[in-house]
């Protein structure tokens, strides 16, 4: 029987496998939206990061009216489909029109 140190190759490459799962599993967090009736739910942070736009320009967009939210005293949150309808709807393509 073996005495397993800390300076064993099994040991090493096992701590070398945690630390890279402990990485994996920090990332898929970070990026973790949860589902509520299968409808995923977007902070402003999020909002602005998607939409490349300040807190203040999505503070314009929720005056007027342009971005549908969901106000539970004070957070703001947005759901994901409505805010892919929006951007579809106005969608504007580069192609040109032919006749």
């Amino acid at each position: 029987m073996d005495l397993l140190t800390n300076e064993a190759e099994e040991i090493i490459a096992y701590q070398e496998m945690i630390t890279r799962l402990r990485s994996r599993i920090e990332e898929i967090l970070k990026n973790y939206r949860p589902v509520m009736n299968g409808e995923i739910y977007l902070s402003g942070e999020d909002m602005c990061g998607l939409l490349h736009i300040s807190k203040r320009t999505l503070q314009q967009y929720r005056d007027d009216n342009i971005l549908p939210f969901i106000q539970i005293g004070g957070k703001i949150i947005y759901k994901e489909s409505d805010i892919l309808k929006i951007l579809e709807q106005n969608y504007i393509s580069n192609k040109p029109n032919t006749v």
